[in-house]
């Protein structure tokens, strides 16, 4: 790395991802000299993002001291909206869930009314987690619908009406400073899909080494989430992932709600087999109550979960072919067995055994916190990249 990109956000991600965690380490990464390489330090040390741990036991000399992030000096506060319920939680920078709520809330009553009924739970949450609101450093919002991320807008959303370009992340501050007034600063706000931010997480926890990375979500509708090299892949403007809309050619009679007929997610998602065991008389308004209908075994449930299942294994086809993914993880409503076996069938039948030699398919494996745990991660990397943080230690230096 030229010296001259070495800034102190610089160093830090050195230090983050392990890179180099100790002073004669960065030296040899960056061809900083040790003095510069101190001063640079003492603004992490100063703004409380770093620490030293020693290495091990005194030979006779220094012990050999290794630096850290420190990830209790700050929290955030995700959310993970869904279309019939909410969760919000305060969790460390290190992923750790510290206070946790969940509430019904429907989506489609609207952004003005959600955000002011999640920035109302705020205070009661921090309170629980015993966390001062001064140590807040920002909020990540999961969303069910297409987000253009540099902006945080949510895009033409089929199933969040109302919510089409409307500005969450100055909303949700706004929301935030009237409920915890005692906020030192503006918070900043992160949105993005939560089939991005459910991979996202699942990526870095479980599958780290995995360069190709999908996770389909199957619940109200259908996304993806891609996540290549490490860092999710969301298109030019947020669309990536949007398989739920794929049409399928012989079903031109399966109205969806985005307004077309033939989609994906008309046929095989958690809204579609709730209404076709409705109409068999079985009681079921949504995903989540065919989710307790898979949970207790119903017949009709396993069933039309497991057709399910092999339609969008037609269509993950293509996508594998694709992508060549290393993993690919089912989760929502549906992701259980009758689910998963439909894919795989139609999956390991169609495509070419080349492109599922090496391919995984499992179950999510964090579940309901997937979307929290992506929300979060994904407000750490923002806040802690290089650019972000050295305009943040400026900011606390008294610059501009």
């Amino acid at each position: 790395m030229p010296a001259s990109q070495a800034t102190a956000g610089h160093l830090l991600r050195l230090i983050r991802s392990g890179q180099a965690t100790t002073r004669g380490e960065l030296q040899s990464a960056t061809g900083l000299s040790r003095s510069t390489i101190g001063s640079r330090l003492d603004q992490l040390f100063g703004a409380g993002w770093l620490r030293e741990a020693t290495t091990g036991a005194s030979t006779g000399g220094r012990p050999s001291v290794r630096l850290e992030f420190d990830p209790s000096h700050a929290v955030v506060i995700a959310v993970d909206l869904e279309t019939r319920h909410s969760r919000a939680a305060v969790l460390g920078l290190d992923g750790r869930i510290l206070a946790e709520r969940t509430e019904p809330l429907l989506i489609a009553d609207g952004p003005d009314l959600v955000l002011d009924a999640l920035a109302s739970w705020f205070p009661g949450l921090l309170e629980k987690a015993g966390v001062e609101p001064s140590r807040v450093c920002g909020i990540g919002l999961s969303v069910p619908g297409p987000v253009d991320w540099p902006h945080g807008l949510v895009v033409q959303p089929p199933i969040m009406p109302g919510w089409d370009e409307y500005p969450v992340p100055a909303r949700m501050q706004e929301a935030y400073a009237r409920h915890v007034p005692a906020a030192s600063t503006q918070v900043p706000v992160l949105v993005d899909n939560d089939a991005n931010l459910m991979a996202y997480a699942e990526q870095r926890r479980f599958y780290p080494s995995c360069s190709a990375f999908v996770l389909v979500k199957v619940s109200t509708g259908i996304g993806a989430g891609v996540v290549v090299e490490g860092v999710p892949y969301r298109g030019i403007d947020g669309g990536a992932g949007d398989i739920g809309h794929i049409r399928l050619h012989d079903r031109t009679d399966a109205l969806c709600m985005c307004g077309s007929y033939g989609c994906l997610a008309a046929v095989a998602s958690g809204g579609a087999i709730a209404g076709q065991l409705a109409a068999a008389g079985i009681e079921t308004t949504s995903g989540s109550d065919v989710r307790r209908h898979l949970a207790a075994g119903q017949p009709d449930a396993v069933r039309l979960a497991r057709e399910a299942g092999r339609r969008v294994g037609e269509v993950l086809v293509t996508v594998v072919t694709l992508l060549n993914p290393g993993v690919l993880v089912l989760a929502g409503d549906l992701a259980g067995n009758p689910f998963l076996t439909g894919v795989r069938e139609l999956l390991y039948q169609r495509a070419m055994p080349r492109t599922t030699a090496h391919l995984n398919v499992v179950t999510s494996r964090l579940g309901d916190a997937a979307a929290l745990n992506g929300a979060a991660a994904m407000v750490v990397e923002h806040l802690y990249s290089p650019d972000t943080a050295d305009d943040r230690l400026l900011a606390l230096s008294g610059g501009v």
